[in-house]
């Protein structure tokens, strides 16, 4: 392992004490599988971590494994997301694999278990099957076809391979104990009829194994030293490793199989069945939609793949589910974009402010730094004219001592230029401000050089020059649920817990300096949060998306009384 100091997780231990024991080092080898019926999640990101973070640790390759082992929920473009989702997150795989890759050595491995007696043709129905299995205080009664004679075993599984059955007519089960106190030994389901195109073998198959055949013996076949999974599969050890003893050769490595707990994000759901019904029922946009837990999802909104690693190494491995605050992730992603993210000026809820003293049509450009996070500070230009936005809750007509904004009578500074005074309003026949009139110090300009003004004001306001300003769409995004565990009440439709107002599309405005701004492309709106450019956007119309708000952002308002 690597010499960094750390202290081992329960993973790290298992490994250690297997190489303690005789494992050579250049035997480990990792996979990450996922299924590729949908896009990965917040959940597949921790997997992802952890099983290429031991490679990254032990110096050894890792497998990036598809269980494509069933055509009618599996598409391509899943396989081209997961592909997108691991490299994005920093990652590379050795070998790129599929669970179809080993489907004829499956049907031969099966068929040696049907001549051997210990696995069998059932005809009942689904329902039949489910009667039988008893309960987990009382044992399940064998099927009548139990004891069909290998032969007639045989011809039935090879005219399944043929399709010469419709699905549910006939499935294959492993015989192993219909009394055993797991309900998974009571003769688990290996192959079922499925009569659906597959995206990489097409018609060539009409059975498919089941996950718990295909999982264990693809990680053999591959030498995979060590196979990670979360705890709902702890009661399938059992089997995997029952499974494993019909195949092992000792001379080869066996795969051993461990469990981790879930980490579940608060606010959103991380079920890949649940996300396909936000999509397909048209909840969200589709499996992109920034307010999703998807990888993709948090991509778009801007979210980093050191966030998400950083939030994954936080969080660690543990025996136990859990559920995790959102707010850390967010966490994770603002202190990364803190130190990468150029800073610029946007206005999202404009007023108009009128300097009455600046010189009529004068404009001139001001210096801004980027980024103070940097090491070579860098800086561009700004402009500056007699009108300006000012965001509309920076200004009171009357305020108390502890509202540091702008005020009648009170003097505030714009970022990067003049400290001004509040001296008027306009109103609408509804009474609502619509121009601001404030005079400048002509003397007060900030900045670093000789000409820099040295006075000194408590508040400081973000602008942007209307003459100068970028009109732009910016979605503004809160939790996708308004409950915390929206899957925590099983009697209710976890749907029921969407957020009407989680998304919120308004006009903003922003400084020149962003007019050729790309797709991705993050920045620290200041005061207000960091954003994305969409992929929506065009050289016509600038999109953003808001990430995540400032440190701030939950802090105690300023009182406006």
């Amino acid at each position: 392992m690597s010499t960094k100091e750390k202290s081992l997780n329960f993973i790290e231990q298992i490994i250690e004490e297997d190489l303690k024991n005789g494992l050579p080092q250049d035997k480990l080898r990792f996979r990450f599988p996922p299924e590729p019926n949908g896009y990965l999640h917040i959940g597949h990101a921790s997997s992802i971590c952890l099983n290429f973070g031991l490679g990254l640790d032990y110096n050894s390759p890792v497998n990036l494994r598809f269980d494509d082992t069933n055509p009618a929920k599996e598409e391509q473009e899943f396989v081209d997301a997961i592909k997108n989702d691991v490299e994005w997150l920093g990652y590379k795989w050795d070998k790129e694999v599929y669970a179809s890759d080993y489907f004829q050595q499956l049907y031969d491995w099966t068929v040696e278990l049907i001549k051997k007696g210990k696995a069998y043709v059932d005809s009942q129905s689904s329902e039949e099957i489910a009667q039988q299995k008893g309960t987990p205080t009382q044992a399940g009664t064998a099927s009548t076809y139990r004891d069909r004679s290998v032969e007639e075993n045989l011809d039935l599984f090879e005219r399944m391979k043929n399709g010469e059955f419709e699905e549910g007519t006939h499935i294959l089960r492993a015989k192993i104990d219909m009394a055993s106190p797991n309900m998974l030994m009571r003769d688990p389901i290996m192959y079922r009829i499925i009569k659906a195109s597959h995206h990489r073998t097409g018609d060539k198959w009409c059975i498919y194994p089941m996950y718990d055949w295909a999982h264990g013996e693809s990680d053999y076949i591959e030498q995979i030293s060590h196979s990670f999974c979360t705890l709902e599969f702890l009661p399938h050890r059992e089997l995997y490793d029952w499974f494993l003893d019909q195949i092992y050769d000792e001379n080869k490595v066996r795969p051993k199989q461990r469990e981790f707990a879930r980490r579940n994000l608060s606010h959103t759901v991380v079920s890949k069945r649940k996300l396909m019904q936000l999509v397909k029922e048209g909840h969200v946009t589709g499996w992109d939609d920034p307010r999703m837990s998807t990888i993709s999802g948090m991509r778009r909104r801007g979210y980093t793949p050191a966030a998400i690693r950083n939030f994954a190494d936080t969080i660690g491995i543990a025996k136990r589910t859990n559920l995790i605050d959102v707010s850390l992730l967010e966490f994770c992603v603002r202190e990364d974009l803190n130190k990468i993210t150029p800073r610029v000026m946007a206005v999202l809820d404009p007023v108009k402010l009128i300097i009455t003293n600046y010189p009529e049509g004068k404009e001139e450009w001001l210096e801004a730094e980027n980024n103070p996070e940097e090491e070579i500070m860098t800086y561009r230009q700004i402009p500056f004219s007699k009108e300006l936005y000012i965001e509309r809750e920076d200004f009171l007509e009357e305020a108390n001592s502890k509202f540091f904004r702008l005020t009648l009578g009170k003097e505030v500074r714009l970022k990067n230029a003049y400290i001004i005074k509040g001296e008027g309003v306009v109103k609408d026949e509804n009474g609502r401000i619509t121009e601001i009139h404030a005079t400048y110090d002509a003397d007060s300009k900030s900045g670093s050089g000789s000409e820099a003004s040295k006075r000194k004001v408590k508040g400081t306001i973000h602008w942007v020059s209307i003459p100068h300003a970028i009109k732009a769409e910016v979605r503004i995004y809160d939790r996708l649920f308004t409950h915390e565990n929206p899957d925590g009440n099983k009697e209710i439709d976890f749907k029921e817990y969407i957020n009407p107002d989680s998304l919120n599309i308004i006009t903003g405005y922003v400084e020149p300096s962003l007019a050729h701004a790309k797709a991705g492309d993050k920045f620290q709106f200041q005061r207000l949060g960091y954003f994305a450019v969409d992929k929506d956007a065009t050289d016509e119309q600038l999109v953003f998306n808001k990430t995540v708000g400032l440190r701030d952002t939950w802090a105690k308002v300023e009182s406006k009384e």
